[in-house]
């Protein structure tokens, strides 16, 4: 999160957002959040999740965007965790900082259930739903109506959805790669069945399972049009990212979750040979997410970050594969 903002919030922001939503400071808790401040609540025997962000990083009416998607989602019979009205029976809440711009409230119903590893559900009857949530987000967004011009989400490449520039200028030659990464992609077709709207952050600490293996995935702040391969991309990577066994692992979880992922929608299978190119792209994303928030030579307390970086800059700048699977014979 960007150190402005966390400037420019405060507890009466929290108040007032509370207020809107109806909710009792008692019935509400701090969760933290990368990129927004999160909280929980209660109304009832329900919970939910209010979201705060700030105008900086997403405007109301991309916002807007997100959530019609979302609800639109959750409608088709997709497992997400949809948004709520507020009391005055809006889907967004701006809010003034005082400084010429607005946090943006939003509330969600809270996903039942636990992250996957929490509820001992990380294995082949996961991966399989897992793929088949994917699946059919990507089926219901080919025919997805954006209800109104404004609120259409960026592309995947979008000046906002961009952040390369957050690489020091030592990283010139990992800079250059990113690039031209980038400029790979964006030669690559976007039509109906291969382009739309996608999550573009679905790892596995962005949905929780219940006992009976349903899958409710949220965190849609990313969401952006683009290639939905690389919705299958981002769950590969995520799935063996840190891993000692990544090799051995990733064509296993990749099975299974094709497996699933097939019984929803049917994707070209030309598109699979392209999953290394779209790994390489999350791979910088990730590298240079972490130079903006973390100090990259003191990652002791952040051990997972740690091992990530360790000769990543090397692995980068020499073209090494993220994942060692051989994709085209796969795409045949």
């Amino acid at each position: 999160m960007e150190q402005a903002i966390r400037e420019r919030y405060n507890d009466n922001i929290l108040q007032e957002a509370q207020r809107r939503y109806g909710i009792l400071p008692e019935n509400c808790r701090e969760l933290g959040g990368f990129e927004s401040f999160m909280y929980e609540f209660s109304r009832g025997d329900s919970a939910y999740i209010l979201r705060i962000g700030h105008s900086k990083r997403r405007t109301v009416e991309l916002i807007q965007g997100e959530v019609d998607w979302i609800n639109y989602l959750a409608a088709g019979g997709a497992g997400v965790a949809r948004a709520v009205l507020s009391n005055q029976g809006n889907l967004v809440e701006p809010i003034d900082d005082g400084h010429d711009g607005r946090f943006l409230a939003t509330a969600f119903v809270k996903a039942p259930g636990g992250n996957p590893w929490q509820m001992q559900k990380w294995d082949e009857t996961l991966f399989e739903r897992y793929g088949r949530l994917l699946g059919r987000i990507h089926r219901l967004s080919q025919a997805y109506e954006l209800p109104n011009p404004k609120w259409k989400r960026p592309s995947w490449d979008d000046p906002i959805m961009r952040v390369e520039n957050w690489l020091p200028p030592e990283e010139k030659l990992a800079q250059e790669k990113f690039l031209a990464t980038i400029q790979y992609l964006q030669s690559l077709p976007q039509n109906k069945e291969g382009y739309g709207l996608i999550h573009q952050d679905a790892h596995g600490g962005n949905f929780f399972v219940d006992d009976d293996y349903n899958i409710t995935l949220f965190d849609f702040d990313d969401c952006a049009y683009g290639h939905y391969v690389y919705d299958i991309a981002m769950a590969l990577f995520y799935a063996v990212t840190n891993r000692p066994d990544a090799e051995e692992f990733g064509p296993h979880f990749f099975e299974h979750f094709m497996r699933g992922y097939h019984q929803e929608n049917q994707l070209d299978s030309r598109w699979i040979a392209e999953i290394p190119h779209f790994l390489k792209l999350r791979e910088f994303d990730l590298y240079a997410v972490i130079f903006r928030s973390f100090d990259v030579n003191n990652l002791d307390e952040h051990p997972w970050v740690a091992t990530f970086m360790n000769g990543r800059k090397q692995r980068l700048e020499n073209n090494v594969p993220y994942l060692a699977m051989d994709f085209a014979t796969l795409s045949q």
